[in-house]
């Protein structure tokens, strides 16, 4: 596939932050020399070929007071898991939920990643959530450290 300037000039800006501001698209629209809704066009047009998967944001929630995190599997019987996953996602301080295959040594189908400012805080969601959703089948995994987050640049100069 070939791109043209203006291709690799978008996807360029899609790699970093957002500007910051209210109408971050329209900054990045003027960065093109586009309106704002010729970006997003443009950017649908990227989303229907594939070239770009998804869109995401990093929260640093170190920096919000969140300084204990943990992984909780869940085994949730599959007739319960898009109800469960809806639920456990709907949490506040729950960052990732989703659904992953089993295997006979690893029963665990549900991930979700627990955010919380201290561990007390961690453990008291997990059990409010096996109490509300009737899951008590689960394993706590704990990090051990923060790795550093990167992602590939491409066109970069």
């Amino acid at each position: 596939m070939s791109f043209t300037d203006l291709d690799r000039k978008l996807i360029r800006l899609l790699q970093e932050d957002l500007p910051p501001g209210l109408a971050p698209y329209e900054t990045m629209a003027n960065q093109l020399d586009l309106s704002e809704d010729e970006l997003l066009r443009k950017i649908e047009d990227f989303k229907a070929s594939g070239i770009l998967r998804r869109f995401g944001g990093v929260v640093r929630h170190h920096r919000m007071g969140y300084t204990h995190n943990v992984m909780v599997v869940w085994q949730v019987p599959a007739h319960q898991l898009k109800r469960t996953g809806l639920h456990m996602a709907a949490q506040q301080d729950i960052s990732h939920c989703y659904a992953r295959p089993v295997y006979p040594d690893w029963p665990y189908n549900l991930y979700t990643m627990v955010h919380g400012t201290s561990r007390e805080s961690c453990d008291e969601l997990i059990l409010k959530i096996a109490g509300e959703t009737g899951i008590g089948t689960y394993q706590k995994l704990t990090s051990l450290k923060e790795l550093k987050k990167t992602s590939m640049k491409y066109f970069s100069e």
